[in-house]
């Protein structure tokens, strides 16, 4: 369905939304946090002692968990995409971050891969009914603040995708600042969608009030307020005064004498491919990093209390997520996503398990849990749900509105799944995987290898069951290979020009 027809019909049917909320005197407002490269561990509600979220653990207190709650890609723009379309990366084709690590590589570049990749859609398409738009349908304001990263081309920015205020989203994935001077997150921002700041300004701090600006201007009508953060992304450079704090901090709990980084590889045997600059950090003690998270946690905060302050937080939805797991095996890896296994760029669940809150004024429970799978196509069904409004099932195809669960029943769904087919430069290689129940398949396309674990009782994927249970990992196996058919995803193909060769490690 093209955009005008699309809205056409709408605009018949906004009498027909249903539920309680649609009720009310004005509709709740959406406020969405995403944040960059945040871990599911590098919260202190899901255990991290290092780190210091105030802000994100009393939301979370107030909000329904969902212990596996799940970002649709283990790369950036694809999740971003499945949030906004309420479809998996592989429907529309943007499986790797825009524009992706063989994208204009030449023959001798590319030798050293042992697949070739396919090419993704470089722009998410603007015949995609967003989020956005279809709250602008109903009456909505809508803002986008941060981090865009689904479009090259300006002609696809927020703006064009149903904001009416973009604030600083365009092509780059990592903050724009004079990175050679560490100063990446500091004005200049080099960004043509957010101009420069007085001097000594932070980027994180500037997003945070903008979002706060923007709410006092439209608080008198039903909003939506899509808050990106660039942190926890690379450079990690964070306020001075901040890592100073945190470097005694990793003193004074013995961090510092801990061995940091890991020189085990036999997990990573099945690699043909390994990146010579690959390390897999053990534990969180980089207070540079911590520091990061810190400026971005006030942040939150800062949103929050100007909601409470306005009266509006007892009708407001909040929704909070990451897009892919910490960045825990390369660039520094500044960050371990333990107790799960690797992290941004791997499908093990340290790539792909993000804090998932969702709160949603009285229907969820303060503090309350849910342990079902779900995954970030789940929130545009469900934000329209809550609001009252029509679903588009042929828009949020593979997305399923949490009300249900939230109201203490299952979702249909009976299986999730991810695509992957590219190198994400974290020591990952091409695969994909299916999360049905308790058990999770991943298979490698290098080598057809394939593992199988119970997530229930083995969240780190220590133990695979591939050949103990071989019946579930054909069924599985099966199962994902389908789905792919079903998507028409596309597929990586062996490099007829490789001579990379595996070094002894």
């Amino acid at each position: 369905m093209n955009k005008s027809l699309f809205f056409s019909t709408l605009s018949g049917s906004l009498l027909l939304a249903g539920s309680s909320f649609a009720q009310q005197t004005q509709r709740p407002n959406v406020v969405f946090f995403l944040v960059d490269d945040f871990g599911w561990a590098d919260v202190g509600y899901n255990g991290s002692t290092f780190y210091e979220t105030p802000n994100i653990d009393k939301l979370a207190s107030e909000s329904m968990q969902f212990t596996n709650g799940y970002a649709a890609c283990p790369v950036s723009s694809p999740t971003r995409v499945s949030i906004m379309t309420g479809k998996y990366p592989a429907r529309i084709q943007i499986t790797d971050w825009i524009p992706g690590y063989q994208h204009g590589l030449n023959q001798q570049q590319l030798s050293r891969y042992k697949m070739i990749t396919p090419e993704i859609q470089l722009n998410m398409p603007l015949s995609e009914i967003c989020i956005p738009e279809a709250l602008k349908e109903y009456g909505y304001k809508t803002c986008f603040v941060g981090k865009w990263h689904c479009a090259e081309d300006s002609l696809y920015y927020p703006q064009y995708q149903g904001f009416d205020k973009n604030i600083g989203g365009w092509m780059k994935g990592s903050p724009n600042g004079d990175k050679s001077e560490g100063l990446a997150y500091y004005t200049p921002y080099h960004n043509p969608y957010l101009t420069d700041g007085p001097p000594g300004e932070f980027l994180t701090d500037r997003l945070g009030n903008e979002s706060v600006k923007w709410i006092e201007d439209n608080k008198s009508e039903p909003f939506f307020i899509y808050l990106s953060f660039y942190a926890v992304h690379t450079p990690i450079q964070p306020k001075p005064e901040k890592a100073a704090y945190f470097r005694e901090k990793a003193k004074r709990m013995g961090l510092d004498k801990l061995q940091t980084f890991s020189t085990d590889f036999d997990w990573y045997k099945n690699q043909t491919n390994p990146a010579k600059h690959w390390k897999e950090r053990l534990v969180q003690n980089d207070p540079e990093y911590a520091a990061l998270i810190a400026s971005m946690d006030e942040n939150v905060g800062k949103v929050l209390d100007k909601l409470k302050e306005l009266g509006l937080d007892k009708n407001t939805i909040i929704c909070f997520i990451s897009d892919n797991g910490g960045l825990s095996t390369a660039e520094g890896s500044p960050t371990t996503n333990a107790p799960l296994r690797a992290g941004k760029g791997w499908l093990y669940e340290g790539g792909i398990r993000e804090p998932y809150l969702l709160k949603i004024p009285g229907l969820t429970v303060a503090g309350s849990q849910s342990d079902i799978p779900v995954t970030s196509t789940d929130f545009y069904p469900t934000i329209l749900d809550a609001c009252g409004l029509s679903l588009l099932p042929k828009q949020h195809v593979d997305g399923e509105s949490l009300l249900p669960v939230i109201k203490g029943k299952k979702l249909k769904r009976q299986a999730i799944f991810w695509h992957y087919p590219h190198y994400g430069g974290k020591g990952d290689s091409p695969a994909g995987a299916i999360r049905k129940g308790d058990y999770k398949l991943i298979e490698f396309f290098e080598n057809n290898h394939v593992e199988l674990y119970n997530i229930k009782e083995d969240i780190s994927e220590k133990n695979d069951l591939s050949t103990s249970n071989p019946q579930l990992t054909k069924k599985m196996l099966k199962q994902l290979q389908q789905w792919r058919k079903s998507v028409n995803a596309q597929m990586p193909v062996l490099n007829e020009n490789y001579i990379y060769k595996t070094e002894k490690k």
